[in-house]
């Protein structure tokens, strides 16, 4: 892989913040910062695109005593179940539960799913993080 050198102009005090940040979550380089930070925007540009299969994950917290939740949420997965590749279910206390979702397919397809659970009544947040399959990033 070939590497292209560019320079950028940036005000002193948004570069200082930017190095301290990069450092805080572990870049060694600026360079390996900018990699990422334009990898996420070409990812988000397959979301808004709607270009091909993407990957998501869903994560929902609920109270596990909400009368049929549970069935609810796996009815969702059942009906979808060419997106959905697989869950984890983890108990938080006695109480409350998580729950990620693993989906791949059209972002309409995603996002629809990502929805109708999030909605479902009785979960109490929930979170859709989009991602792609990696075909087109280098």
């Amino acid at each position: 892989m070939s590497l292209v050198r560019f320079s950028v102009s940036i005000p002193e005090r948004l570069i200082a913040a930017f190095d301290k940040r990069i450092r805080a979550k572990g870049y060694r380089t600026r360079s390996e910062a900018v990699r990422d930070i334009i990898r996420n925007y070409l990812v988000e540009g397959e979301w808004e695109r709607h270009d091909g299969p993407v990957v998501g994950t869903i994560t929902v917290v609920y109270d596990h005593h909400t009368r049929e939740l549970t069935h609810a949420l796996t009815d969702v997965q059942h009906h979808f179940h060419g997106a959905v590749c697989c869950s984890t279910h983890v108990h938080l206390d006695e109480d409350n539960c998580l729950e990620v979702i693993v989906l791949r397919g059209a972002v309409k397809e995603v996002q629809r799913i990502a929805d109708r659970l999030i909605s479902t009544r009785g979960v109490k947040h929930g979170r859709l993080v989009c991602t792609t399959t990696g075909k087109g990033l280098v």
